[in-house]
């Protein structure tokens, strides 16, 4: 069986990853249901919401950045 289990998202004051995509500054991190962790530009991060929301355990948002899938 199968549940639909929304992530639990957290916000920082400031982050320090770089966009895994495009090595822009993040304003998100995601750590993987699976394992892992991937952070986002803000531009990926919306692009890819759906996504994210799908595979996400936890979302660390970076404080002010306005996530599409929030």
């Amino acid at each position: 069986m199968t549940s639909l289990l929304s992530p639990e998202i957290t916000t920082a004051d400031e982050l320090t990853d770089r966009c895994d995509r495009c090595s822009a500054a993040a304003k998100l991190v995601v750590s993987l249901a699976s394992g892992g962790e991937l952070a986002f530009c803000g531009h990926h991060a919306n692009r890819h919401r759906e996504d994210i929301v799908r595979v996400a355990g936890r979302i660390v948002l970076e404080e002010g950045f306005e996530w599409a899938g929030k």
